[in-house]
Parts: C-alpha cells; sequence; structure tokens
C-alpha cells in the first residue's frame, strides 16, 4: 500500500510521473500524444482515498524516448520499473487508448501485480478499413507533414466536429497536448498503436484478474463491439459503452467515468475481501 501524501511530481530512472493522496494504488496510462496531466480529473476525485500515480510513457512528457521500433513489452519494462522503484507490489490499473494496451500486456505479464484492470477506450481485431485508416495516420506522423491538419482531424475524431461548446476547452487542452509532444516519441508510439491492436488476441483466456473493459457509445475506432469481444474471452472481464460518449470521455464526462471506476474497484474489492 502506497503512502503518498499532498501532489508530487517525481521522476525515477527517466521516467515522469505524478502522485496524489494515500491508501491503496491506482496507477493510470494515458494514451499517444498526451502525459500524465491528461489523468488530472482522476487524480483529483481519487487522491481521497487512493495513493494515485499518472505517469509519461516512453516518448512523451517527461520520459525518455523509446526504441525505434519499440514493442508494448518496452513500455511494459517501464512501468515493472517503476512500480517497482516505487516499492508498489501490487495496483489497481487503468489505461486510456494506447495506455489499456500497455495495461494489458503488463497484466497478462505480470499477474499477481494487478489487483483490477480497467482497459478503457481499448482497440482489439481493427477491421482491415480501420487498420489502413490508422496506419496512413502513421505514415503521415513519420513523414512529419500537415501536423496541423493531423491534430485537427484528432480532435474531430475524438470529440465531433464540430466540437460540442460545452467540450470546447477541453478540446482546447487536449490540442495543445498535441502540439507539444515530442514529434519522435508521438511518431513511433503511434506506429505501435497502428499496428498493436491484435497483440493479445488468444492472451486474453489468460488475463486473470477482474478486467472492466469501458468505451464510448460512439467511439467508432475504439467501439464497443471491441469492449464486448475483449470481455468475452477474458475469464473475469465485463464490457460497458457509456452513452453519448466518444474517445476522450475520461475528460469529456469525468464525473462519469470516475463514477464508473470508483463502483468497479469498490465492487472488486469486496470480492477479493469474500474470498
Amino acid at each position: 500500500m502506497g503512502m503518498a501524501k499532498g501532489f508530487h511530481l517525481g521522476q525515477f530512472g527517466g521516467t515522469g510521473y505524478c502522485r496524489a493522496g494515500q491508501g491503496p494504488a491506482l496507477v493510470l496510462i494515458h494514451g499517444v500524444g498526451m502525459h500524465g496531466g491528461f489523468w488530472a480529473p482522476q487524480m483529483a476525485a481519487f487522491a481521497p482515498q487512493w495513493d494515485v500515480i499518472a505517469y509519461d510513457t516512453l516518448g512523451h512528457g517527461g520520459s525518455p524516448l523509446p526504441p525505434e521500433h519499440p514493442s508494448l513489452a518496452d513500455y511494459t519494462a517501464q512501468l515493472l520499473a517503476l512500480l517497482d522503484g516505487l516499492g508498489l507490489q501490487s495496483v489497481c490499473l487503468a489505461g486510456h487508448s494506447m495506455g489499456a494496451l500497455i495495461a494489458l500486456d503488463f497484466a497478462l505479464a505480470h499477474p499477481g501485480r494487478v489487483n483490477a484492470l480497467v482497459p478503457m477506450n481499448a482497440v482489439y481485431c481493427r477491421s482491415p478499413a480501420q487498420r489502413e485508416a490508422v496506419q496512413a495516420r502513421a505514415a503521415a506522423l513519420e513523414t512529419g507533414t500537415q501536423a496541423l491538419a493531423w491534430r485537427q482531424a484528432a480532435i474531430d475524431r475524438w470529440f465531433g466536429a464540430p466540437v460540442p461548446p460545452a467540450l470546447l476547452e477541453t478540446a482546447a487542452w487536449v490540442g495543445a497536448s498535441l502540439a507539444i509532444v515530442d514529434p519522435v516519441g508521438y511518431a513511433r508510439a503511434y506506429d505501435l498503436f497502428s499496428r498493436a491492436d491484435a497483440a493479445h488476441l488468444g492472451r486474453l483466456e489468460r488475463l486473470a484478474m477482474p478486467a472492466l473493459f469501458l468505451t464510448g457509445e460512439e467511439d467508432e475506432n475504439s467501439s464497443p463491439d471491441m469492449s464486448q469481444r475483449m470481455a468475452a474471452a477474458a475469464p473475469r472481464g465485463r464490457a460497458l459503452a457509456l452513452v453519448g460518449q466518444r474517445h476522450m470521455m475520461s475528460l469529456a464526462a469525468a464525473g462519469l467515468v470516475n463514477g464508473v471506476l470508483a463502483r468497479f474497484f469498490a465492487e472488486t474489492a469486496l470480492l477479493q475481501a469474500a474470498q
């Protein structure tokens, strides 16, 4: 059990992280183009009862670049080193988008370290059309062309076009985060994201812990169907699609998402206590 208090910005082995609260440990993993600050609404909500850690994945925020051609194992190794460095033996784990792939990979590789798992807006076995589209976006990042148009297209996918007035401030923050991300780290991570959607095919049957596959009803690229298929494969999996939500629902509907997470973690704690 971690015992962090207040709010702390730290670095271990090159990995930048932010930490707040005290209690059982909850580790949050952001998606491509973001950083640990992506989870600010969740840190504020959970810090009163949890030791919450949000860190920067390789090539993002205050963390070093991944290898030129990274694998999920590189990102999993980063997380393992961070948990060991912070003295965290077991955690609850939530990851968004690319972070969901990392969370799944870590949970499969180190099942004794994860008490409960929430892959949010995860991708799984894209259709040929979805795969072609995401690989085209990865190729555009590699060339560095039309960066502004690329960022705008991402905002449109994640929030809707036009962005609803209530989400303009949030969308502007996300756009600013995309604008300052290391272009090399971003391109390497996105290339992996574009080709890792089937990385857990045939492996989810070994997922040992309770897992909630959470997405937005209107998230076309991390679709409810994907979450349902993953949950069906995982022995202790369940799927939930939030009505009216898209890819950035943890920011766009933070209160709703936080409530779902809190109920799931409370349920799994009760189950573990009864065993």
